[in-house]
């Protein structure tokens, strides 16, 4: 899809400079960019890599007018700016309306006229599909389903039954939201299952990763909020609750009645034990292992870094060492008073 500068910066609400009928069809970095590319500079370090780029226009901040040999599009933040119209150049592409002959659709289920229901996909009855909504290839849509509008469900996604998914979301394949968590009693001859008969409900303009898994309450429901973003491979026990436009990187485990406040950004591959409570604005680092509750906005780290392995081995003998080192300094300062 094609735009001018000009276009652009009535659609984005910005100002420009330069030529306002350079003709844009694609974003690209500013090394391999061409003539019909826009690209962005968000930091200032940047900025001596503008000369040399072939970019159509970018996107900079007015502080630096003037430093771009092409058009430029002005914004106090380049990288959000440059993102949204990444969504304008290279929009989701339109597929028909309707239902694919190979998908299995119960009778009951409420389908919107201008829905795409994909090949193999299966919608169980009593769900109900929004407006625009896009059911993918060989997703499975669960019975009592509500999806919002404009959502889109990708490839062999599983919903579960009774899960309510809200506006304008986006599913990537492979994610299962709605299955049983870890869930169980022990007794003298085992494991007892504990049959999960909460749900999921999603807010509106969720985005959630390949592969990520969000189970289902045990009593109550997981609860995600509105303009949530979950990355791939992330793991969401039951009864969990994450406040509205959260972040959390691939690989994060949260266990089961976790409650995580708004606008917190969680790190990839760290863990959060169940039944802790983490405050809005809270940001925690990569690989961080929270243990406790986090009462105060702020940024939060754990662990150690990777050195090598001889002076690792070192560090973690030493602190295997700290509690004595630490009884000896107490009694050494009660010793000398």
């Amino acid at each position: 899809m094609s735009w001018t500068v000009r276009m652009l910066a009535e659609a984005l609400g910005i100002s420009y400079e330069g030529d306002g009928d350079c003709v844009l069809r694609r974003v690209d970095a500013l090394e391999s960019a061409g003539a019909d590319s826009l690209s962005f500079v968000s930091r200032a370090v940047y900025l001596d890599r503008l000369e040399a780029s072939g970019a159509g226009a970018v996107i900079l901040a007015p502080a630096h007018s003037g430093r771009a040999p092409c058009a430029v599009l002005f914004s106090d933040n380049p990288y959000a700016t440059y993102a949204r119209a990444a969504q304008l150049l290279h929009p989701d592409p339109a597929l028909l309306a309707g239902v694919h002959d190979s998908a299995c659709v119960e009778p009951s289920a409420r389908i919107a006229a201008d829905a795409h229901i994909g090949p193999q996909a299966v919608v169980g009855a009593d769900s109900a599909i929004g407006e625009g909504v896009v059911i993918g290839p060989g997703a499975c849509i669960g019975q009592g389903v509500k999806i919002g509008a404009a959502t889109r469900v990708g490839p062999r996604a599983v919903i579960g039954d009774g899960c309510c998914i809200g506006a304008r979301g986006r599913i990537q394949p492979g994610a299962v939201i709605g299955g049983e968590g870890f869930g169980y009693a022990r007794d003298q001859d085992g494991w007892v299952r504990i049959p999960h008969i909460g749900v999921v409900i999603i807010g509106d303009d969720v985005e959630i990763g390949a592969n990520t898994t969000i189970d289902r309450g045990t009593q109550g429901d997981t609860v995600i909020g509105d303009g949530v973003i979950l990355d791939n491979q992330i793991q969401i026990a039951h009864n969990v609750r994450i406040g509205d436009r959260t972040a959390m990187a691939g690989c994060v485990g949260v266990a089961g009645s976790a409650v995580i406040g708004r606008d917190c950004t969680i790190g990839g591959a760290a863990n959060i034990l169940g039944h802790l409570e983490i405050a809005d604005e809270v940001h925690i680092t990569s690989m961080s292992d929270v243990r406790k509750s986090i009462t105060l906005a702020g940024t939060y780290s754990s662990g150690t870094p990777l050195d090598a392995h001889a002076e690792w081995r070192r560090n973690a003998a030493r602190f295997r060492q700290l509690d004595a080192l630490a009884r000896r300094v107490v009694q050494l300062e009660k010793n000398k008073f």
